[in-house]
Protein backbone atom coordinates (compact mmCIF):
# COMPACT_ATOMS: atom_id res chain seq x y z
CA UNK A 1 0.00 0.00 0.00
CA UNK A 2 1.33 3.29 -1.02
CA UNK A 3 1.50 6.60 1.14
CA UNK A 4 -0.70 8.88 -0.79
CA UNK A 5 -1.62 12.39 -0.20
CA UNK A 6 -5.47 12.85 0.28
CA UNK A 7 -5.74 14.80 -2.69
CA UNK A 8 -3.49 12.32 -4.89
CA UNK A 9 -5.35 9.19 -3.10
CA UNK A 10 -8.70 10.28 -4.40
CA UNK A 11 -7.59 10.64 -8.12
CA UNK A 12 -6.21 7.23 -8.53
CA UNK A 13 -9.22 5.94 -6.78
CA UNK A 14 -11.46 7.58 -9.66
CA UNK A 15 -9.05 5.95 -12.11
CA UNK A 16 -9.00 2.35 -10.52
CA UNK A 17 -12.90 2.53 -9.93
CA UNK A 18 -13.31 3.48 -13.91
CA UNK A 19 -11.08 0.55 -15.01
CA UNK A 20 -13.29 -1.38 -13.08
CA UNK A 21 -16.53 -0.04 -14.03
CA UNK A 22 -15.09 -0.52 -17.68
CA UNK A 23 -14.22 -3.93 -17.41
CA UNK A 24 -17.45 -5.26 -15.51
CA UNK A 25 -19.56 -3.38 -17.84
CA UNK A 26 -18.19 -4.47 -20.99
CA UNK A 27 -17.61 -8.36 -20.15
CA UNK A 28 -21.49 -8.00 -19.03
CA UNK A 29 -22.46 -7.00 -22.36
CA UNK A 30 -20.21 -9.45 -24.25
CA UNK A 31 -21.28 -12.39 -22.14
CA UNK A 32 -24.36 -12.06 -24.03
CA UNK A 33 -22.89 -12.56 -27.34
CA UNK A 34 -21.98 -16.32 -28.07
CA UNK A 35 -20.34 -17.65 -30.80
CA UNK A 36 -18.77 -21.32 -31.40
CA UNK A 37 -15.16 -21.59 -31.63
CA UNK A 38 -13.60 -25.13 -32.77
CA UNK A 39 -17.08 -26.85 -31.84
CA UNK A 40 -17.44 -25.41 -28.44
CA UNK A 41 -19.81 -22.74 -27.21
CA UNK A 42 -18.56 -19.72 -26.22
CA UNK A 43 -19.01 -16.33 -25.69
CA UNK A 44 -16.87 -12.70 -26.19
CA UNK A 45 -17.02 -12.24 -22.68
CA UNK A 46 -13.99 -14.92 -21.90
CA UNK A 47 -11.87 -12.31 -23.63
CA UNK A 48 -12.39 -9.43 -21.27
CA UNK A 49 -13.44 -10.67 -17.96
CA UNK A 50 -9.39 -11.46 -17.08
CA UNK A 51 -9.20 -7.53 -17.29
CA UNK A 52 -10.87 -7.93 -13.93
CA UNK A 53 -8.49 -10.03 -12.02
CA UNK A 54 -6.06 -7.69 -13.59
CA UNK A 55 -8.06 -4.37 -12.05
CA UNK A 56 -8.39 -6.05 -8.47
CA UNK A 57 -4.92 -6.99 -8.20
CA UNK A 58 -3.93 -3.39 -9.61
CA UNK A 59 -6.67 -2.13 -6.76
CA UNK A 60 -4.82 -4.67 -3.80
CA UNK A 61 -1.14 -3.18 -4.65
CA UNK A 62 -2.27 0.30 -4.53
CA UNK A 63 -4.61 0.70 -1.50
CA UNK A 64 -4.09 -2.40 0.41
CA UNK A 65 -6.16 -5.72 0.42
CA UNK A 66 -8.54 -3.63 3.78
CA UNK A 67 -10.08 -0.65 1.62
CA UNK A 68 -9.92 -3.09 -1.57
CA UNK A 69 -12.50 -4.67 -0.33
CA UNK A 70 -14.37 -1.61 -0.23
CA UNK A 71 -13.63 -0.64 -3.42
CA UNK A 72 -14.94 -3.34 -5.13
CA UNK A 73 -17.67 -3.53 -3.75
CA UNK A 74 -18.75 0.20 -3.96
CA UNK A 75 -17.94 0.15 -7.71
CA UNK A 76 -20.61 -2.42 -8.21
CA UNK A 77 -23.64 -0.19 -8.02
CA UNK A 78 -22.44 2.07 -11.10
CA UNK A 79 -20.86 -0.81 -12.74
CA UNK A 80 -24.28 -2.35 -13.18
CA UNK A 81 -25.96 0.35 -14.24
CA UNK A 82 -23.84 0.85 -16.74
CA UNK A 83 -24.39 -2.56 -17.69
CA UNK A 84 -27.89 -2.35 -18.19
CA UNK A 85 -27.96 0.20 -19.74
CA UNK A 86 -25.48 -0.88 -22.34
CA UNK A 87 -27.28 -4.42 -22.40
CA UNK A 88 -31.17 -2.85 -22.96
CA UNK A 89 -29.33 -0.46 -25.72
CA UNK A 90 -27.65 -2.62 -27.62
CA UNK A 91 -28.79 -5.73 -28.23
CA UNK A 92 -26.88 -8.45 -30.59
CA UNK A 93 -24.67 -5.62 -30.93
CA UNK A 94 -27.59 -3.47 -32.90
CA UNK A 95 -28.69 0.02 -31.03
CA UNK A 96 -32.00 -0.91 -29.95
CA UNK A 97 -33.33 2.88 -29.55
CA UNK A 98 -33.79 4.96 -26.33
CA UNK A 99 -37.53 3.60 -25.77
CA UNK A 100 -36.03 0.11 -24.90
CA UNK A 101 -35.09 2.14 -21.62
CA UNK A 102 -38.99 2.54 -21.05
CA UNK A 103 -39.41 -1.41 -20.16
CA UNK A 104 -38.01 -3.04 -17.32
CA UNK A 105 -35.76 -5.69 -18.97
CA UNK A 106 -35.89 -9.50 -17.10
CA UNK A 107 -33.06 -11.15 -18.36
CA UNK A 108 -30.61 -8.23 -18.30
CA UNK A 109 -31.08 -7.09 -14.66
CA UNK A 110 -30.69 -11.05 -13.70
CA UNK A 111 -27.35 -10.83 -15.87
CA UNK A 112 -26.90 -8.20 -13.49
CA UNK A 113 -27.69 -9.69 -10.26
CA UNK A 114 -25.47 -12.37 -11.48
CA UNK A 115 -22.67 -10.18 -11.77
CA UNK A 116 -23.09 -9.00 -8.27
CA UNK A 117 -23.08 -11.94 -6.71
CA UNK A 118 -19.97 -13.28 -8.87
CA UNK A 119 -17.91 -10.78 -9.03
CA UNK A 120 -18.56 -9.39 -5.55
CA UNK A 121 -17.50 -13.44 -4.08
CA UNK A 122 -14.69 -13.63 -6.88
CA UNK A 123 -12.87 -10.93 -6.44
CA UNK A 124 -13.20 -11.30 -2.94
CA UNK A 125 -11.23 -14.65 -2.64
CA UNK A 126 -9.22 -13.17 -5.22
CA UNK A 127 -7.69 -10.81 -2.68
CA UNK A 128 -7.70 -13.35 -0.18
CA UNK A 129 -5.49 -14.96 -2.32
CA UNK A 130 -3.18 -12.85 -3.55
CA UNK A 131 -2.98 -11.08 -0.86
CA UNK A 132 -1.42 -13.95 1.07
CA UNK A 133 0.89 -14.93 -1.67
CA UNK A 134 1.92 -11.65 -3.68
CA UNK A 135 4.78 -12.07 -0.86
CA UNK A 136 6.40 -15.12 -2.20
CA UNK A 137 9.82 -14.79 -3.77
CA UNK A 138 7.74 -16.53 -6.81
CA UNK A 139 5.64 -13.63 -8.36
CA UNK A 140 4.05 -15.62 -10.22
CA UNK A 141 2.54 -17.97 -8.02
CA UNK A 142 0.02 -14.74 -6.18
CA UNK A 143 -1.30 -13.73 -9.99
CA UNK A 144 -1.62 -17.64 -11.07
CA UNK A 145 -3.70 -18.95 -7.92
CA UNK A 146 -5.62 -16.22 -7.76
CA UNK A 147 -6.68 -16.40 -11.31
CA UNK A 148 -7.24 -20.44 -11.02
CA UNK A 149 -9.30 -20.39 -7.98
CA UNK A 150 -11.05 -16.69 -8.17
CA UNK A 151 -11.97 -17.19 -12.07
CA UNK A 152 -13.48 -20.72 -11.06
CA UNK A 153 -16.06 -19.49 -8.18
CA UNK A 154 -16.86 -16.36 -10.63
CA UNK A 155 -17.69 -18.53 -13.20
CA UNK A 156 -19.85 -20.78 -11.57
CA UNK A 157 -21.65 -18.30 -9.82
CA UNK A 158 -22.48 -15.70 -12.67
CA UNK A 159 -23.73 -18.15 -15.45
CA UNK A 160 -25.84 -20.80 -12.93
CA UNK A 161 -27.05 -17.39 -11.85
CA UNK A 162 -27.60 -15.49 -14.96
CA UNK A 163 -29.08 -18.42 -17.18
CA UNK A 164 -30.08 -21.76 -15.38
CA UNK A 165 -33.64 -22.14 -16.29
CA UNK A 166 -33.28 -18.57 -18.53
CA UNK A 167 -35.79 -17.35 -21.11
CA UNK A 168 -33.32 -17.92 -23.40
CA UNK A 169 -33.59 -21.26 -24.69
CA UNK A 170 -29.70 -21.38 -26.15
CA UNK A 171 -28.24 -19.84 -23.12
CA UNK A 172 -30.50 -22.28 -20.79
CA UNK A 173 -29.68 -25.23 -22.72
CA UNK A 174 -25.62 -24.73 -22.74
CA UNK A 175 -24.99 -22.46 -20.15
CA UNK A 176 -22.75 -25.06 -18.02
CA UNK A 177 -20.90 -26.09 -21.34
CA UNK A 178 -20.49 -21.86 -22.13
CA UNK A 179 -19.66 -21.84 -18.05
CA UNK A 180 -16.60 -24.81 -18.51
CA UNK A 181 -15.73 -23.51 -21.66
CA UNK A 182 -15.14 -19.86 -20.58
CA UNK A 183 -13.22 -21.05 -17.93
CA UNK A 184 -11.29 -22.67 -20.02
CA UNK A 185 -10.59 -19.48 -22.27
CA UNK A 186 -10.27 -17.70 -18.95
CA UNK A 187 -7.42 -19.74 -18.01
CA UNK A 188 -5.86 -19.72 -21.39
CA UNK A 189 -5.47 -15.85 -21.48
CA UNK A 190 -4.49 -15.12 -18.02
CA UNK A 191 -2.18 -18.16 -17.52
CA UNK A 192 -0.48 -17.72 -20.98
CA UNK A 193 -0.83 -13.81 -21.70
CA UNK A 194 -1.24 -11.87 -18.59
CA UNK A 195 1.10 -14.21 -15.85
CA UNK A 196 3.74 -13.89 -18.02
CA UNK A 197 3.50 -10.25 -18.01
CA UNK A 198 2.28 -9.86 -14.82
CA UNK A 199 4.89 -7.79 -13.16
CA UNK A 200 5.86 -5.58 -15.43
CA UNK A 201 2.07 -4.85 -16.79
CA UNK A 202 0.90 -4.15 -13.13
CA UNK A 203 4.10 -2.05 -12.32
CA UNK A 204 4.10 0.02 -15.42
CA UNK A 205 -0.11 0.55 -14.91
CA UNK A 206 0.17 1.25 -11.15
CA UNK A 207 3.06 4.16 -12.42
CA UNK A 208 1.02 5.52 -15.17
CA UNK A 209 -1.82 5.98 -12.59
CA UNK A 210 0.33 7.64 -10.10
CA UNK A 211 1.87 9.98 -12.74
CA UNK A 212 -1.53 10.93 -13.93
CA UNK A 213 -2.71 12.19 -10.79
CA UNK A 214 0.31 13.55 -9.30
CA UNK A 215 0.34 17.25 -10.12
CA UNK A 216 4.35 17.04 -9.83
CA UNK A 217 4.46 14.49 -13.00
CA UNK A 218 5.73 11.08 -12.61
CA UNK A 219 5.63 9.76 -8.85
CA UNK A 220 8.66 8.85 -7.32
CA UNK A 221 7.07 6.65 -5.18
CA UNK A 222 8.16 3.29 -4.41
CA UNK A 223 5.46 0.82 -5.43
CA UNK A 224 5.15 -2.00 -2.76
CA UNK A 225 6.14 -5.62 -4.24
Amino acid sequence: MLDLSTRQARRVLAVVAAFHVAVIASSNYLVQLPFTLAGFHTTWGAFTFPFIFLATDLTVRLFGAGLARRIIFWVMLPALAVSYLLSVLFVDARFAGWAALTVFDVPVARIAIASFAAYLYGQLLDIVVFSRLRRLKRWWVAPAASTVFGNMLDTLLFFSIAFMGSRNPFMAEHWFEIACVDYAFKLVISLGLFVPLYGVLLRVLARRILAWTDDRGPSALALPR
